[in-house]
C-alpha cells in the first residue's frame, strides 16, 4: 500500500531532501495525518511495561495498516525496544514515524542522541521520522541528526501555557509581557509563526552547507541543547562524518 507522504532525495540527516514534494524538515499538522492507535506509555518506566506497550503498539498498528499512514515508535528510554518496533513496523508496511516521548527525550540528551541516532542507523533509507515535541531552539540539531519533521502541536500547548516560542527563547508571557492582553488563539499563531520562520532558516543553511553553524550558534540557548551537542560531537563522530555536513 502506498502511503500519503513519500520521502525523496533524502541522502541522510542534515541533507536537503523531500517529504511529498516539500522540503525537509517540515512541519506537520495532526489533522493531514491517519495516526495508526498505539499504546501510549511514559518515558521511565519498567522494562516489562515497554515491552507490553510495544506489543499493543504493533498489534494496533497492524489492525489499522491499510487506513494510516503513520505509526507511533514506542519503546519508552529502551533503545533496543525502539528499534525492535521501528523494524515490526516498516515490515507490516509504515514508512512515516513519530517518535514518542519526546518532551521527555529533550530533558535526557544523552538518550536523545542515543535513540534518534539508533533509529537513522537501523531505518530504511524511505523511512522519515517527526518529533512529536519540541521548543523552536532544539529544532536545527534535531534536524542535525537527523528528524524530518515537526508536530505543530506544540505551538498550540504552549499557547496554552501562555508561552511565546521564538527561535532562541521560551518566554513565559506571565514573567515577560511582551504581548499584553494577548488572546490564547493569537498566541498560538504567533508560535506556528516563529515555527515556520526556524524551518525556512533551517533550509536556507542546508543549501548553504551551514547548518553546522546555526546548530552552534543554537547549542547555547539552553544547557540541554548544549549538552546534546556536545554528546553528538563526542559519541557519534562518524555518524555525523557520514551523513551530515559538518561545516
Amino acid at each position: 500500500m502506498m502511503k500519503k507522504f513519500e520521502i525523496k532525495s533524502h541522502d541522510g540527516p542534515g541533507r536537503i531532501g523531500k517529504i511529498d514534494g516539500n522540503l525537509t524538515p517540515k512541519i506537520f499538522h495532526k489533522e493531514d495525518l491517519k495516526i495508526a492507535p498505539n499504546e501510549g506509555s511514559a518515558y521511565n518506566i519498567d522494562r516489562e511495561i515497554a515491552e507490553f506497550n510495544v506489543k499493543e503498539t504493533l498489534r494496533l498498528a497492524k489492525e489499522h495498516v491499510n487506513d494510516a499512514d503513520i505509526a507511533v515508535i514506542q519503546g519508552s528510554k529502551y533503545t533496543d525496544l525502539r528499534i525492535e518496533c521501528l523494524k515490526q513496523l516498516e515490515e507490516i508496511g509504515y514508512n512515516g514515524f513519530i517518535i514518542a516521548n519526546g518532551d521527555a527525550l529533550l530533558t535526557n540528551p544523552k538518550e536523545l542522541v542515543e535513540i534518534v541516532v539508533s533509529l537513522k542507523k537501523e531505518a530504511q533509507k524511505s523511512s522519515y521520522f517527526i518529533f512529536s515535541f519540541t521548543e523552536l531552539s532544539f529544532m536545527p540539531i534535531l534536524t542535525y541528526i537527523g528528524i524530518d519533521g515537526f508536530l505543530a502541536d506544540s505551538a498550540n500547548y504552549y499557547s496554552h501555557l501562555n508561552v511565546l516560542q521564538t527561535p532562541t527563547k521560551a518566554y513565559d508571557l506571565n514573567k515577560y509581557p511582551i504581548y499584553e492582553n494577548i488572546t490564547q488563539e493569537e498566541l498560538e499563531k504567533k508560535n506556528i509563526e516563529n515555527m515556520e520562520f526556524v524551518i525556512k532558516e533551517i533550509h536556507a543553511h542546508m543549501k548553504n552547507n551551514s547548518l553546522r553553524n546555526l546548530v552552534e550558534e543554537r547549542s547555547g540557548t539552553t544547557p540541554q541543547n548544549i549538552s546534546t551537542l556536545k554528546i553528538l560531537d563526542r559519541t557519534q563522530m562518524d555518524y555525523l562524518l557520514e551523513y551530515s555536513q559538518l561545516f
